[in-house]
């Protein structure tokens, strides 16, 4: 098996979240964005799953060859395909592209259910859907590539966030797993999230509660909690925290700011507050790392 669908992709991407410097944002998954003339891809078998996100407008004529069959149709917006690992897939588009693909570690998809939602999945791990209307997995696939646009303090731990939002809905939907009984709250959308990133990204410097984070996503305090941990992998309040040492870290750039500027603007409580939980995030003080990115 070739080892990655984008060997074979005819342009290179506009987006590609390979690139990112936070390794456990790309750990979870790799999103690349693509405006392609028309041009075609011979069927290949890959070692990953893959879902492409239609993001164009107006329909256009494509081509796709799954497992030797061939379908000829008209691609529309919010469309989806999810082709899993192992099925042979070749394709043909007929006018310029505007599409996210979403690449996917069959190990990692695995590791992240087992590990961050307590599920099996089955050995094909992700449904075979060779067209689909999807806005809302298309919605949370370009919050994703707006936050990899983004390029702004915070927006490595945005894009992790956002993209276990996205892998938990793409398992709510397409997930073969062996739990039948298993039903992710429909109440805690791609949506809840971005409103908690948003008030997170606009009030880090102030003392923030678990009742305020709860009060925009419009859930109880221990609702929220337990969802919030459950997709994003840590507290709220771990969350915020780990929020304000990137923001730190980007602001230690500066050499004009002070550690005491810095621990004030980011939220601490004191510089003695902001060294210790630099030092236990990072490993190093914020002096000590401060030498190495100045």
């Amino acid at each position: 098996m070739p080892n990655r669908y984008q060997d074979n992709y005819p342009t290179e991407p506009l987006l590609d979240s390979a690139a990112m410097t936070r390794p456990s944002a790309v750990d979870l998954l790799t999103l690349e964005y693509f405006e392609a003339e028309p041009a075609s891809m011979p069927p290949q078998r890959y070692a990953q799953h893959h879902v492409l996100l239609n993001l164009k407008p107006k329909p256009y004529r494509s081509e796709n060859w799954r497992n030797g069959e061939h379908r000829d149709f008209m691609l529309n917006q919010h469309e989806i395909i999810v082709t899993p690992a192992g099925m042979e897939s070749g394709w043909r588009w007929h006018e310029r592209s505007q599409v996210i693909v979403i690449t996917l570690e069959p190990d990692r998809l695995e590791r992240f259910a087992q590990t961050e939602l307590g599920i099996l999945l089955t050995g094909s791990q992700l449904a075979n859907k060779p067209l689909l209307l999807d806005p809302d997995i298309c919605a949370a696939g370009l919050q994703l590539k707006e936050a990899l646009e983004t390029k702004t303090f915070g927006s490595d731990l945005m894009f992790e966030s956002l993209a276990r939002v996205f892998l938990i809905k793409l398992i709510q939907r397409y997930g073969e797993t062996l739990e039948e009984d298993y039903e992710f709250s429909r109440r805690f959308s791609a949506q809840h999230y971005k409103r908690v990133l948003d008030f997170v990204a606009d009030n880090y410097g102030r003392t923030l509660s678990l009742e305020e984070l709860a009060g925009e996503a419009a859930l109880s305090p221990s609702h929220f909690s337990r969802l919030f941990k459950e997709t994003i992998g840590s507290s709220p309040m771990q969350f915020v925290m780990s929020f304000r040492i990137e923001r730190a870290k980007e602001a230690l750039r500066d050499r004009t700011k002070t550690l005491v500027d810095i621990a004030t603007q980011c939220g601490f409580s004191d510089q003695a507050h902001f060294s210790r939980s630099f030092k236990a995030s990072v490993g190093q003080s914020p002096s000590a790392y401060r030498k190495t990115v100045t």
